[in-house]
């Protein structure tokens, strides 16, 4: 964090810095990171807000807005995201609107914000018909990825970011694949070597695909593979069922579905299993999910255009179709349903 906050110092020295956080990422490391600020000059406040994806809401965002008026901040901000994936959309979409848009800074503490969240200039909140219905694209100015915060945190927390490297990987890069393979064991138990080499590779891909489509209006829609699936399966379980758990049953269905529609291999479709499997993490669907309420989430999704759900579906380890627009229209009875439904 000490780097960050000399380049944060170094390059907006003028700036009045926000750190916007959760609640338990405040305790750790919100007030020393706002100390560190302090301490090089600037001027810093702490927001925190309470912690999980139910405080992603217009009202959140609205409370945060009018602390910033009480306390004076004008278009002299630059806010800095410190947290995970619901901190970075959350975080963004303030900077994003505050008088019509401040910079952000990434600073991600979870594995699945360093692999993912954190790049490419996605944010929004969640309304209650369905996951990041309201946002905007803002892109952060610069992103730190401290591995020391890793230490910190939760089992179940560090894997849902292995989901979001395993997505990426068999999505754009299988020598990537092959890596995560043959890692599991330091993987797993948090080798910094290892574990930042991952980061830093799904960092490097998914760089390249924003680079290419900052907008997400075509070719980056790769980065969704597994997702129609995860966000249905999140919003069915009251989100109880978290992103990278999600994120892993929805790559396993979406890709047996490949394995019929696009010719992916199944050998290859077992091999994401197992490697998912030594993970940790969930290949099935809860039984006890609402059919009726997974295919409402589905047709709900932000990819599903004129009521049509669509999925983004590979060919092979690390190979997508090559058209601009790579994802296919399912129908969610028929294809995704028993798919969900199989344990």
């Amino acid at each position: 964090m000490r780097l960050a906050a000399d380049e944060v110092a170094r390059t907006f020295p003028r700036a009045r810095a926000v750190v916007v956080s959760d609640a338990r990422v405040a305790r750790l490391y919100g007030r020393s990171f706002t100390t560190a600020l302090t301490r090089r000059g600037l001027s810093a406040l702490l927001l925190p807000f309470p912690s999980g994806e139910r405080a992603k809401t217009r009202e959140t965002k609205a409370r945060l807005e009018d602390r910033l008026v009480a306390r004076g901040v004008g278009r002299d901000a630059i806010v800095l995201a410190l947290g995970g994936g619901v901190t970075g959309d959350l975080a963004g979409f303030l900077a994003a609107t505050w008088h019509r848009g401040v910079p952000v800074v990434s600073l991600p503490t979870t594995l699945l914000a360093m692999v993912d969240a954190a790049l490419g200039g996605k944010t929004a909140v969640d309304l209650p018909a369905g996951k990041n219905l309201v946002g905007a694209f803002h892109h952060p100015v610069a992103l730190f990825a401290d591995l020391d915060v890793l230490r910190t945190l939760s089992p179940r927390t560090f894997r849902g970011g292995l989901a979001e490297a395993v997505k990426t990987a068999v999505a754009l890069d299988a020598p990537l694949f092959r890596k995560l393979e043959s890692g599991v064991a330091p993987i797993v138990s948090r080798d910094p070597r290892t574990v930042g080499g991952v980061v830093a590779r799904c960092l490097v891909l998914k760089g390249a695909l924003v680079a290419s489509d900052p907008r997400d209006t075509g070719r980056r829609a790769i980065l969704n593979l597994g997702h129609t699936v995860a966000h249905a399966v999140e919003a069915a379980s009251d989100y109880r069922v978290g992103h990278g758990d999600a994120v892993a049953i929805g790559l396993v269905a979406e890709l047996r579905l490949a394995c019929r529609l696009t010719g992916f291999p199944r050998q290859a479709a077992d091999r994401v299993e197992a490697l998912l499997s030594a993970f940790g993490l969930p290949i099935r669907a809860p039984r006890a999910l609402d059919p009726a309420r997974l295919l409402q989430a589905a047709r709900r999704d932000k990819k599903t255009r004129s009521g049509v759900v669509r999925c983004v579906l590979p060919e092979a380890l690390g190979r997508m179709p090559d058209r601009s627009d790579p994802s296919v229209s399912v129908d969610p009875v028929r294809d995704l349903l028993p798919l969900l439904r199989q344990n």
